[in-house]
């Protein structure tokens, strides 16, 4: 075994990823690639390389090679890395978290830093669609309580999380992995007729019709009763001083119209 199958190796039993491992030696995930793709270290800039050994506790490759992998060596590995912070630089991107926890800061970071590697790789455009998606997601998450628990499935799936882990309402997260887990068998084994998945899609593109018409039919409404409100206080338009009048003024138009 050479020394890059035995990083490879060491990083795969502690669970150490790509993007882990970017974070720590300060550079993007691609170049994390170009350094274990290759059959030595010697692409890697020296101060990478030292702070790569300083990781595996080693002074030079040959004791990589040689290292014995046991647990209390895994997990002396693993806690420095996943308790491991850089210093950001004065060429790093300031994100503004004041007011948030630290691991609350932690994560926000994290999930910036992942972001940013995908639109950085991406060659096809795909990563940036898909995050419009979970840009979405994270909006639609305060009104479908089902899509914390399809993250729960998720990240189960992905072996974050312990599958007899349940951070909801255990018995409805529960009850949804369950349909989740089917739901999926099925796709994955194409079980599921043609015929049956298009009658299937149809009346859901009928659902979100119906519920997009409603939707413009609320806006509508609420348009209205803006310009109704406006022209009988007086306004030409809301601002700071006059908002809570006119909303007011506009809860009133609505209830005069229901009754």
């Amino acid at each position: 075994m050479n020394t890059i199958e035995k990083i490879n190796l060491i990083l795969k039993k502690t669970n150490i990823s790509k993007v882990n491992l970017a974070k720590y030696l300060g550079v993007s995930r691609q170049m994390v690639y170009n350094y274990l793709d290759s059959n030595d270290l010697n692409k890697m800039p020296a101060e990478k390389c030292q702070l790569l050994f300083r990781l595996l506790e080693v002074n030079n490759c040959d004791e990589i090679v040689k290292k014995e992998l046991t647990d209390e060596y895994l997990q002396s590995v693993s806690n420095k890395i996943f308790n491991y912070r850089r210093v950001p630089s004065k060429k790093d991107e300031i994100i503004e978290l004041s007011g948030l926890k630290k691991e609350e800061q932690e994560l926000v970071s994290d999930m910036f830093f992942l972001i940013k590697e995908m639109l950085n790789e991406d060659k096809t455009k795909d990563s940036y669609t898909t995050l419009v998606y979970c840009y979405h997601f994270l909006q639609s998450l305060s009104s479908m309580k089902e899509l914390k628990y399809m993250l729960g499935y998720v990240a189960k799936s992905g072996g974050y999380i312990k599958p007899d882990v349940f951070d909801f309402d255990e018995e409805q997260q529960y009850n949804f992995e369950s349909i989740m887990y089917s739901a999926m068998t099925l796709y994955t084994n194409g079980g599921a007729s043609q015929s049956k998945l298009d009658k299937s899609h149809k009346r859901w593109e009928a659902i979100l019709e119906r519920k997009n018409e409603e939707k413009l039919s609320r806006t509508q409404e609420l348009n209205t009763a803006k310009v109704q409100a406006l022209r009988e206080l007086g306004y030409d338009e809301i601002n700071e001083k006059n908002a809570s009048e006119v909303f007011d003024k506009i809860a009133e138009i609505q209830a005069r119209n229901f009754n």
